[in-house]
């Protein structure tokens, strides 16, 4: 695993890449925000929050905005406020200085098996087949459109749990998502149709839908 640790003090930085060494992760180390933008991603990125240049919130949004690599936020920060708006915003987990390296890799070790896509995903007569983003259900292709197929993978990622309709706007449309209010509730109407049976997608209403086998 090769990492971008976004970090402007030596002192933590140097001592936290001899750290990942020892597990066998290497790192590419930059101070600032601008230079994290412009920095090839690797398979992770540790950020942050207080950059000299940017705010490391701010990163974190233009990070998202670009790719879907995973980021752990680093930060002193006391103000739960900011940890929540880095995680609505797109990072997938924060740890709070001081921290172990050992803890840090655990994080990044549970959080690499919940979004590294399996080849297929079987939900009774359903499958989803991620390396050709398709769904076949009960042998035959389902004709999806694209964000069609990514609303069903996303709930088919953890069947039986409810999706609130902003994760499902932010990941399957983008971040901070202003379209019209109906268009998440037209693609489920779509997507149940093309199922054959509207109990494939179950709503909560004011909360969110949910994938479950009829």
């Amino acid at each position: 695993m090769r990492i971008l640790l976004v970090e402007d003090d030596e002192s933590i930085a140097e001592p936290l890449m001899d750290g990942l060494g020892r597990y066998g992760i290497r790192s590419r180390h930059v101070a600032t925000g601008a230079a994290a933008l412009a920095a090839p991603l690797d398979d992770f990125v540790l950020l942050d929050l207080g950059l000299p240049d940017i705010d490391g919130i701010d990163v974190c949004r233009e990070l998202r905005r670009a790719s879907d690599v995973p980021i752990i936020m680093l930060t002193a920060r006391g103000d739960e406020s900011d940890r929540v708006l880095g995680l609505e915003i797109g990072a997938d987990d924060y740890v709070a200085k001081p921290f172990s390296t050992r803890e840090l890799v655990a994080r990044m070790r549970a959080i690499s098996r919940r979004t590294t896509p399996r080849p297929h995903r079987e939900l009774g007569p359903l499958v989803i087949d991620e390396r050709a983003r398709q769904a076949v259900l009960n042998g035959e292709v389902l004709p999806l459109t694209p964000k069609e197929y990514q609303l069903l993978a996303l709930l088919a990622a953890d069947p039986g749990a409810v999706v609130d309709r902003r994760r499902i706007l932010e990941t399957v449309w983008e971040p901070n998502f202003f379209g019209r209010g109906k268009t998440l509730d037209f693609h489920v109407a779509t997507l149940r149709r093309k199922l054959g049976d509207p109990r494939w997608i179950e709503n909560r209403r004011g909360v969110g839908f949910r994938l479950v086998v009829p």
